[in-house]
């Protein structure tokens, strides 16, 4: 997307008020956020706003919630948009691409299905990119990424479905010069729980990694729409809006970088770096995504997390 052209605010999809007893709660997809002091819950809402800092109260990558994992490697940067400009090259921001090697501005599911992909899965062919993250002038090559796949927060899982094939969404806002909503779109260190607007100093450790959690309802007919986000909404209070709408998967997107020490001087081809966001066009093999639903999430199960089950 870019920052420049596309002009649109995330829009507030409901708030949900949590109680302290909830502060301990295991999470699904959305992240339940409790800041660092005083330990006061905080809302899982998509909003342009919110805290700075926000504490995992709860799971983390290697939670107790079913999920399966998919990890992909950086396949090219490229200034396209498959999704926002589609058949436009060079009309968006640099984006680094993950998983299918193929993608450009001209890129469908149907063209990428069955494609080379980075992923360990070779049946996941879709496509996920983020904007390129840069120290100054330089561009800095992420170490790989990883997709999650959760149902949502409090949602059954039980009930949720696979994507449909061709499904684009697009999370996070690419114009935010404020924190966002921590549950949707943050940064941190390695695998530590605390989360941050801005990228945080990172130990050698545990280098920088950004974390982006896409809608987890489909509006049952439309894989896209004008805005590219009026087709999936975020759930609340483990429900979807009413209506035809149904729960999916939970994709939370994690993008690593070879970073640590000083932040100073990062910033994002779209922006600020408060700015991340990410986008994902489902070219998956689709019995190969609705056998991993039905396995892993639908049966309550961890696959690729914790080793009881791997995926593909």
């Amino acid at each position: 997307m870019s920052h420049s052209s596309v002009q649109r605010a995330l829009p507030a999809l409901g708030i949900l008020g949590l109680t302290c007893a909830l502060a301990g709660a295991i999470t699904g997809g959305m992240l339940l956020l409790v800041p660092d002091a005083p330990a006061v819950p905080t809302a899982t809402t998509v909003v342009s706003g919110g805290a700075s800092t926000g504490r995992i109260a709860g799971a983390g990558p290697q939670g107790r919630v079913p999920q399966f994992k998919v990890e992909c490697g950086w396949s090219h940067a490229a200034a396209h948009d498959p999704i926002v400009f589609p058949s436009d090259p060079g009309a968006s921001h640099q984006h680094d691409f993950f998983g299918n090697v193929a993608t450009d501005a001209n890129s469908t599911a149907e063209s990428l299905r069955g494609g080379a992909t980075t992923c360990e899965n070779k049946l996941d062919t879709a496509a996920y990119w983020s904007p390129a993250l840069r120290r100054g002038d330089t561009l800095i090559e992420p170490s790989g990424s990883v997709a999650y796949y959760r149902p949502g927060l409090n949602v059954r899982p039980e009930s949720l479905v696979a994507y449909p094939p061709g499904l684009m969404m697009v999370a996070g806002n690419p114009n935010a010069t404020s924190p966002q909503a921590l549950e949707v779109a943050a940064w941190h260190c390695g695998a530590s729980p605390i989360f941050h607007a801005a990228p945080p100093t990172c130990p050698a450790a545990a280098p920088l990694a950004a974390r982006i959690a896409f809608p987890d309802c489909w509006d049952g007919e439309h894989t896209d729409s004008d805005d590219h986000r009026s087709h999936v909404a975020y759930s609340t209070q483990g429900r979807c809006p009413p209506g035809r709408w149904v729960p999916t998967p939970q994709l939370i997107f994690e993008v690593q970088y070879p970073v640590t020490g000083d932040p100073s001087g990062l910033s994002l081809t779209s922006g600020d770096v408060m700015a991340i966001h990410a986008d994902f066009l489902n070219a998956w093999d689709q019995k190969a995504l609705e056998r991993e639903v039905r396995a892993c999430l639908n049966r309550n199960h961890i696959c690729g997390v914790v080793s009881n089950r791997a995926t593909g």
